[in-house]
């Protein structure tokens, strides 16, 4: 058989490192191996590009740390039309297995290539265009590189000496041996050709003698691809194969073949299931899903892609994560940054890949699929009226390739939105054209009716114009804003230029109509065109706010909007007032200066209240008292009890940056938690019935910030989840609605999904150039680091944060608490005076501004060091009250983290039971909390209370109680033989530090040598 340049289809696995699980897919890896080991067999099936290689890759990797062989088979799809090529490719597999080619030469082992999950290249395999067939199989193979046996290597080997001189074939009997090599074509085929049977008996013998060395793995990749005969030696051959020989079988559907492949008819067997290994009841089916909005936002950030968009690409691509990827690097490559406001970057590979899968269907269905991507509520009703006789057909036809899907009343739905994007984008003016005629015919509903009118002609008419605002109109009232937006401007574009003034208005409508539906591209849209206008000055500036509302995190490249709009504000007191609002925003979110956020206030409210405007005034201080509160003015409340009793008396349009959910956050600061609670649990209903999105995100993120800290975990991973749900599906940016769910896993869920997702905030927010969330995540964060131990990378986390609170000139510690924990991260590096410093610094301030639970905090902090100075008693009684106190606050989570502190303490103390009865009243805290990771970290450190090397040492040796945290545990990796690099690289500390601080070990521990050291440290 001759070799393609990119590679044959087998190659063995033998020494692969264990492979973690592709993004999103950890579960699914459990199934499959449950499923192997419970029936072994299973089938993987999926669309192409939803990574079904990239989880049979993981579970053979898996499989071959655990010590079994791997057969990879990945077929190519000419191998149908080549009877027996599949299973020649499976017997050359089974012979590279046994013996290298050479004869007993040692194996070359040419460095093996990186390999990119996902990956956007190759043929071959279950997925047509998915990963590169070479990389994938370096992934496995460890050091054995395909790419090398593809290039030749192997000319004195298996393939070109013969599969025989192997000596695997050795015990097969004459007929299966002349069976097998006609097979191979190693021996001329007779004219009768092979011996079915005698080939049959010799491919099942060569399967079963494999088994014979241990279990075995059989992955075939692309299984459709799979020749008849093939599949029936195959079939045969795992019949009568051992329990040990275990295999998983990777398919992609072909839903169009027989209209693609007309000319196979004849040769198609009766047997449905002739191309089958098996009978179908015989494996089980994993279908492998889509990815998860959340989950692509983690793939983009595994390539090293910008995920601030994760949302819109998850819309794009449908969670599949070949056409995510491509979007993504789309996105990476243009020439200048994609803002949120302006659409995705949908051309290049991304655009080919969607030509692919749609490229394979059928033209009927083609036609069928550009009518329904043309409708707004497309059914397989509504196409076939409108012309597609054959509607139901062709769109189950389509269901099966995975392009839409259906639900029971018809109603269809694309599986990715780049697919529609791409049918309308390819097709020409005249078929998009007739396609909305025709649903202009059939539609039910007024409002799409005139859509559909509108879209179907090129020439702007007043009369078709009016009839599609007043349809916007309805659509506002109906309550779908996003309809509404639309229509909106389509209703612009609609307008005749000999309408300018009318056609100007229409726009401005249209952008600020865009900002109420969070519809940023639409609102970039109306001002890009009225921006090219004759438009007036007063109109150039509400078409610029309305970008700016709709911009989110997004305002870092936005300068020149604010410039023009302050030039053509000149003279317009209530315009000025309105940009110098959008400027105080921008401020303190792009430029981390909140004096200049708060000047910029105080003159937008001043203007504002000099024009009768008190909506706008109220807004106004509230951003002022938000900068006054975070510059530790005295006067913040009563600035903000102004905007509260403004908005009362004028209704705001939301409550995004309204006094009233500012009012809630100062509660919050305030650890004022049910107070806080309760007027923002009365405030949700009506927020979700009339609010906008961003204003219900707003709603859920505060929310689970209040229940975070109050201790309620449960509510407050809900409230998280749904906050990061909404900003994904709008499209926002998810830097926020991360940092929320950061907090909620700390409190309740994991300490490792705490850090990641307060990880992937700190680069969405470093993306957007968004200052205060990048602060934000960084404290949770370092916040998180410090909880786990990984001292070092916390205080290099929590340095950052305060270099970054005092850029912004931040003032008031009950914002973002991050005193506490960096000074308690400075102590456990040995810089106690630094940390003791640090305290000194924020404690006046607290008990000027009256922030009791912040003093508590510093309080926690505080008694460690107390303990660090071997004044244990102090610091036991500290922290006993500070636990009292903290319990009394409502804050039953830093309770619990108070009594971890003292029972460390207690241990040093030299009170065994103390300190157990500390760590029994923390787990009883956490679990009544629902505090999963504090609940763990309470019994771990129970656990090693009492066992373990050195584990009460402190007990029985009263000296080591004058030892830091720090020093204690250098001491104990130095008493168990730890080299000084050693425990640098362990301690992430620098050499010299250790030095340094084993000198102050030796000193107080009166010991010479680590000899001495580790007999100090015995009980």
């Amino acid at each position: 058989m001759g070799r393609t340049p990119r590679g044959r289809r087998w190659w063995t696995v033998t020494t692969a490192p264990q492979s973690p699980a592709p993004v999103g897919r950890e579960e699914l890896l459990t199934r499959l191996e449950r499923a192997l080991h419970s029936r072994g067999r299973a089938l993987l099936t999926g669309p192409a590009g939803v990574g079904k290689t990239e989880v049979a890759l993981a579970g053979a990797a898996r499989a071959e740390a655990r010590g079994e062989t791997v057969l990879w088979l990945a077929t190519l799809p000419s191998d149908r039309e080549i009877p027996g090529a599949a299973a020649a490719a499976l017997v050359a597999s089974v012979a590279a297995t046994v013996t290298w080619p050479g004869l007993g030469t040692s194996r070359p082992e040419p460095p093996a290539p990186a390999v990119e999950p996902y990956g956007a290249g190759g043929t071959g395999g279950a997925d047509a265009s998915g990963p590169d067939p070479a990389a994938a199989r370096a992934l496995v193979s460890g050091p054995l590189d395909p790419g090398a046996l593809d290039a030749g290597i192997l000319t004195s080997g298996v393939l070109n000496a013969g599969i025989f001189s192997s000596g695997v074939f050795d015990q097969l009997p004459g007929p299966q041996r002349t069976a097998v090599a006609m097979l191979c074509r190693e021996a001329p085929i007779d004219a009768g050709g092979w011996d079915p049977i005698a080939l049959r008996l010799g491919i099942a013998r060569i399967l079963r003698a494999l088994t014979c060395r241990g279990p075995v793995l059989l992955v075939v990749d692309g299984v459709q691809h799979i020749d008849a005969d093939s599949a029936d030696l195959l079939r045969f051959a795992l019949h009568l194969a051992p329990p040990t020989l275990r295999v998983v079988a990777v398919e992609t559907p072909e839903p169009y073949a027989e209209a693609h492949e007309p000319h196979r008819e004849g040769h198609r067997s009766e047997d449905p299931h002739a191309a089958h290994l098996w009978v179908p009841s015989e494996a089980d089916v994993l279908r492998v899903p889509p990815l998860q909005a959340d989950e692509i936002a983690e793939l983009l950030i595994h390539h090293r892609l910008p995920s601030r968009m994760a949302g819109r690409i998850h819309r794009a691509s449908g969670g599949n994560p070949r056409l995510a990827l491509a979007v993504g690097r789309s996105l990476a490559d243009a020439r200048t940054p994609v803002h949120h406001a302006e659409a995705l970057t949908l051309s290049g590979r991304a655009r080919d890949l969607a030509r692919q899968l749609l490229g394979a269907a059928p033209p009927a269905v083609r036609e069928t699929l550009l009518l329904a991507a043309l409708a707004l509520r497309p059914s397989a009703t509504l196409v076939r009226r409108a012309g597609r006789p054959s509607a139901e057909a062709d769109l189950a036809a389509a269901e099966r390739a995975d392009l839409v899907s259906l639900s029971e009343d018809g109603s269809v739905t694309f599986t990715a939105g780049l697919l529609p994007s791409t049918l309308v984008h390819d097709a020409c003016w005249a078929e998009r054209s007739a396609g909305h005629a025709a649903l202009a015919e059939v539609v039910d509903d007024p409002v799409e009716a005139v859509r559909h009118r509108a879209l179907a002609t090129d020439r702007p008419d007043e009369e078709l114009a009016a009839e599609v605002a007043a349809a916007a109109d309805l659509a506002r009232r109906r309550g779908n804003s996003a309809l509404a937006a639309e229509l909106a401007l389509l209703a612009a574009e609609s307008t005749p230029g000999r309408h300018g003034t009318r056609r100007i208005a229409r726009l401005v409508d249209a952008a600020e109509e865009a900002v109420h539906a969070a519809r940023a591209d639409l609102a970039m849209r109306a001002a890009t065109d009225l921006l090219a206008r004759d438009a007036g000055p007063s109109d150039r500036v509400r078409a610029r706010l309305a970008v700016l509302d709709t911009a989110g995190q997004g305002l870092t490249g936005l300068d020149e909007m604010y410039v023009h709009a302050m030039e053509d504000s000149e003279g317009d007191t209530a315009l000025r007032a309105a940009v110098q609002l959008r400027l105080s925003l921008k401020y303190v979110l792009a430029d981390g200066d909140p004096e200049r956020s708060r000047t910029a206030a105080v003159e937008s409210a001043a203007l504002a209240a000099s024009m009768g405007d008190p909506r706008l005034a109220a807004q106004a201080l509230t951003v002022q008292a938000r900068m006054e509160r975070a510059l530790g003015a005295p006067d913040a409340e009563t600035v903000l009890a102004q905007a509260r009793g403004l908005e009362r008396a004028e209704r705001p349009l939301g409550i995004r940056n309204a006094a009233q959910i500012l009012t809630i956050r100062h509660a919050l600061y305030d650890d004022r938690l049910n107070d806080a609670r309760d007027e923002l649990n009365a405030l949700l209903p009506l927020v979700q019935r009339r609010g906008s999105v961003e204003d219900t995100i707003e709603l859920f993120s505060t929310l689970a910030a209040i229940e975070s800290r109050r201790g309620a975990c449960a509510a407050a991973l809900s409230h998280a989840g749904q906050a990061l749900a909404l900003t994904l599906e709008a499209g926002l940016s998810p830097g926020p609605a991360w940092y929320t769910l950061a907090l909620a896993e700390t409190a309740g869920g994991s300490f490792a999904r705490a850090a990641s997702y307060a990880r992937r905030s700190v680069q969405a927010s470093e993306e957007e150039g968004d200052r205060v969330f990048l602060s934000r995540s960084r404290y949770a964060l370092g916040r998180v680091q410090l909880i786990t131990g990984d001292v070092a990378t916390a205080l290099e986390t929590l340095r950052r944060v305060q270099a970054d609170e005092r850029a912004q000139s931040t003032v008031d510690p009950s914002m973002l608490r991050w005193h506490e924990e960096l000074a308690e991260a400075l102590l456990a590096q040995d810089a106690a005076d630094e940390a003791l410093a640090l305290l000194a610094e924020v404690r006046p301030v607290a008990e000027r501004l009256g922030r009791s639970t912040v003093l508590l905090g510093c309080d926690r902090a505080h008694a460690l060091c107390l303990a660090a100075e071997g004044r244990t008693d102090e610091a036991a009684e500290l922290l006993t009250r500070t636990a009292e106190s903290f319990g009394r606050a409502g804050l039953p989570l830093e309770r619990g983290r108070a009594l971890i502190a003292l029972a460390r303490v207690e241990r040093r103390r030299r009170r065994r039971s103390a300190a157990q009865a500390a760590l029994h009243e923390a787990a009883s805290v956490f679990e009544r909390a629902g505090a999963a990771p504090w609940l763990a970290l309470a019994s771990e450190t129970s656990a090693g209370e009492g066992a373990g090397p050195g584990a009460g040492a402190e007990e029985s040796v009263p000296a080591l109680s004058s030892l830091t945290e720090a020093e204690l545990r250098l001491a104990r990796l130095v008493g168990q033989g730890a080299s000084n690099q050693e425990a640098a690289a362990k301690l992430y500390l620098s050499v010299k530090t250790v030095e340094a601080r084993l000198t102050r070990i030796y000193q107080k521990l009166d010991v010479r040598s680590r000899a001495q050291l580790a007999t100090a440290l015995r009980p």
